[in-house]
């Protein structure tokens, strides 16, 4: 008798616990929608944000598909995306719980300060908190720090130590505000976002790269923010800006990064993203680089 991926015998041990799970590939990230979900052209799931009727047996759909159901996780739909899981990941919400996840050492010193005591699990670069007791999701909540719940999944990196804490108002009080991003009656998303001038060489004349780099990575970027259209796009505004501001440190200045941010924000807001929020991450994306540089 064949042996089960080690990823599945972990994951069917937290389904017994109640903790919904599914596999992650390469690179920390879900496996891609089959070929009738592509492109989310079934609708989505009925539980998630645009909900849908989707009852694909796959695991598509990202933290949607996690499930308890030790049928479908051992299921002919699910056996070859084992045998791709490089990770295991959960849905946190699905489990009543939130995770903190602090992203550096500076992220962890203000949770410390800040935050109640409660379990925590190393990762590779910072920490989980873990709070008993789910919310909304939100990404980039404040430098290093994204919130995950209800409608986003974390990696499963053990257990953790210490005792679970209720999930105090501080965390709750993380989040911005949402502004309405129902669609609008002639279609697309409402936003108050008007149009602005895109980054160019005029607006960045102490730049030391050419107009070609800087064009390149900043497309490159607005379309890894634009493809995010289920979830995560405010946390890729974050990390496009971050790394779009790193590339810049050495430079003189002005580099016109305030005139990319205005892009990468308006491609975050076009799926979805409230414009505060996109606008909240920028920011702190860009901030974070120039901190970190300093």
């Amino acid at each position: 008798m064949r042996a089960m991926p080690e990823p599945l015998n972990v994951a069917l041990a937290l389904a017994a616990a109640g903790v919904p799970v599914l596999p992650l590939r390469a690179g920390k990230v879900p496996l891609g929608n089959c070929r009738s979900c592509k492109g989310n052209e079934c609708g989505g799931r009925p539980h998630m944000k645009s909900a849908g009727p989707c009852r694909c047996p796959a695991p598509c759909h990202a933290w949607a598909a996690a499930t308890t159901d030790p049928h479908v996780l051992t299921s002919p739909a699910w056996a070859s995306a084992w045998r791709e899981a490089a990770a295991l990941a959960y849905h946190p919400g699905g489990a009543g719980l939130t995770v903190v996840d602090l992203d550096n050492a500076a992220a962890v010193d203000w949770a410390r300060a800040t935050l109640p005591a409660t379990r925590t699990v190393p990762t590779t670069r910072g920490e989980h908190w873990l709070y008993l007791g789910a919310m909304p999701s939100s990404n980039a909540v404040r430098p290093g720090v994204d919130v995950k719940s209800l409608a986003q999944y974390a990696r499963w990196l053990g257990p953790g130590t210490g005792l679970m804490a209720p999930l105090p108002a501080a965390v709750r009080a993380l989040l911005v505000k949402e502004e309405d991003t129902n669609p609008a009656p002639g279609g697309g998303l409402v936003s108050s976002l008007p149009t602005r001038v895109p980054w160019s060489r005029e607006v960045a004349t102490g730049c030391r790269h050419t107009e070609g780099y800087v064009r390149t990575g900043l497309d490159r970027g607005l379309a890894l923010v634009r493809a995010r259209t289920e979830s995560g796009a405010g946390s890729q505004a974050f990390g496009v800006a971050r790394f779009l501001a790193a590339q810049h440190t050495q430079c003189p200045g002005p580099c016109g990064l305030a005139a990319a941010g205005e892009e990468i924000v308006s491609a975050a807001v076009l799926v979805g993203v409230p414009e505060s929020y996109a606008r909240r991450a920028v920011t702190n994306g860009l901030e974070t680089a120039v901190e970190r540089a300093a």
